[in-house]
Parts: structure tokens; sequence; C-alpha cells
């Protein structure tokens, strides 16, 4: 087996929630018609059982389970992407989950920094990437660099030369925070060798600035109109446009904080008409009276004319934000 260097990922990658029963089991069943909404809406590909998707709260059959039921619905579609994080803080069960996500189909994989007993420096992160990602020798491995919710923030700068000539099949960085000089550094080691990925949807301005070509991220799912059109206003050299675009992802943005957190996107899906339920413990869901609230607050920041689009199945009726 060995690593054909794969081509770099373009535009917005998805990092999908995960489909919930009420009771807190998957809702695989809703996974189809959500790759056909992200498609629909331009989105390259799925970022699967991250942050967003809830991978640190599911067993590691859940996540096989959720895995395939990607590779299922993408497995004919070479434009899109499909790639797991693996987790980090067993390397036996990363390892088990990226054979699976070789064995079904999938493009990628990616594992973040162990973080219960945390590397004591870059080298020995490393040397973990290198156990996780020998595993798949002829699959694109990234890392996910999230310190927010790591703890682990080494400069990936850092990290890059501390594994350059030690993981062949090393694709690049899931970047999911500020330090600019840092992912700038990273864009331009060994002369763009390594794919870097923005992580931070309230900043993707600057980040173009520097030479994003790509993002993953959640408000993707449910705001990728929004996105293509700041991009296009970049792309054209339209400073003003990009920048009140910003600002309207910084508005929706802030009412994931409002809100609770990481669970108002789940909310968010409710409103486009993909109901993926609540996240699982300890993360806490709003009630009822606050989802009014929360549509109310939409309303204000004109959530309608920029969200993603639902492809609704005849028959069957959505209650949208505006209704």
């Amino acid at each position: 087996l060995y690593y054909m260097a794969h081509r770099k990922l373009q535009g917005l990658i998805a990092a999908p929630f995960t489909p919930m029963h009420n009771n807190g089991s998957l809702n695989l069943e809703l996974i189809p018609r959500y790759y056909e909404m992200l498609k629909a809406n331009g989105v390259t590909g799925a970022f699967i059982c991250g942050s967003t998707g809830e991978g640190v709260s599911m067993s590691v059959s859940e996540k096989k389970a959720v895995a395939e039921a990607w590779a299922e619905c993408s497995k004919n579609d070479k434009d899109f992407i499909v790639m797991p994080l693996l987790g980090g803080t067993s390397l036996t069960d990363c390892k088990e989950l990226a054979l699976h996500a070789r064995e079904i189909g999938l493009d990628a994989v990616s594992f973040t920094s162990p973080f219960y007993f945390k590397p004591a420096n870059v080298e020995m992160l490393a040397k973990c990437c290198a156990e996780v990602a020998s595993a798949v020798p002829d699959m694109p491995f990234y890392y996910y660099h999230i310190p927010v919710l790591t703890g682990v923030g080494f400069p990936m700068y850092d990290l890059l030369q501390a594994i350059d000539g030690l993981i062949p099949n090393f694709a690049g960085v899931k970047y999911t925070h500020e330090d600019f000089m840092d992912f700038l550094s990273c864009i331009n080691f060994q002369n763009g060798k390594y794919d870097m990925l923005w992580g931070r949807d309230e900043n993707m301005l600057p980040a173009l600035a520097v030479g994003a070509k790509a993002s993953v991220g959640s408000t993707f799912n449910y705001a990728a109109p929004l996105y293509y059109n700041l991009i296009d206003a970049f792309n054209t050299g339209d400073l003003a446009k990009a920048q009140l675009l910003q600002q309207q992802s910084i508005d929706m943005i802030r009412l994931l904080g409002k809100y609770g957190g990481i669970a108002t996107g789940k909310a968010y899906m409710k409103l486009i008409g993909l109901n993926c339920g609540g996240f699982r413990l300890p993360v806490k869901n709003m009630s009822d009276t606050e989802f009014e609230q929360f549509r109310n607050d939409t309303k204000q920041i004109g959530f309608n004319n920029f969200c993603s689009v639902t492809a609704i199945k005849p028959n069957e009726v959505i209650t949208n934000v505006s209704a």
C-alpha cells in the first residue's frame, strides 16, 4: 500500500450534526436527506463525528454506523468528500475506526490530540499522529487542531516540522483556532505542501485574506449561501460587501452563545426543516420557550435571507423560520 498525494480540498465542508431521536438514539434514516440538502447548497464535503457531530459522546459502534450511513449515500459522488474524526483519547479505537473508514470507502480520516493524558510536547503529539496514520497508509490523514476543546495548543507550524517526512500520508490540518500568524506559516510551509482547512466560521474573511482555500464549519450546515456570497465578494475585491456578510455570520453565531452554545446549531437545523433532535449530555438543550425566543431572534437578523435551502418532499409540511 502506498499513499498517492491527494488533491487539495476546496470550498465549504460542513461538519454535520449527528441526527438523533428524542430518546438520544441515532436517527440514521435522516442522513440521506441531510446529504442531499448539503449538495443542494453547494457544500463539497462532510466532516463527520467531529465536535458538531458529537463524536466524543458516541460509542465506537455508533460512530461506525454514522460513517456507514454517510458512505452509503455519497458512494457514487466523487465530488463530495466524507472524512470522519476518529477521536483522540484512545489510539486503539482511532485505529479501529480508521480501518473501518477505509473498508467502507471514505475519503480521508482525521485525528485530534489526546485530551485527558495530554502529550507533553509536539514530538509526542507527532508520535500519536504517526501511530494512527500508519494504520491506513493509503488514506489522507488530517490533524484536527482545536485547542479550545482539547487544551493542547502547540503551534501547528511546530507540528508540521515534527511530522514532515515522518508521516507520508499526512495531508494537512483542520485549523480551529485564531492564530493567523501560525496559520499563514503553515500555508507557506514547504511551498504549500499541506492542506490547511480553516475551522472558525466567524473569522472566515481574515482566513481568506491569508490564503485559506477550504473551510470546515458547523454553520455551513444551515447558512452555506451566506459564506459562498462572502467568498465571491472577497474574490471579486468587494471588501465592503464581504465585511457586511461576515458581520451577518457573526450575528448568527452570537445566538449560539446566547442560547447556550453548540446545541443551538441543532435549533438552526430545525428552522431549515431538518430536525436532528437534541444533543446528548452533558450538553444543554434549549427549552420550548427558549426555542420560540430563539426563532424570533433569527428573524431579527434576517436568517431566512441567507439560510441553506432544504429540499421539501411532496406532501411534506415543514414549518420554516418564516412560518
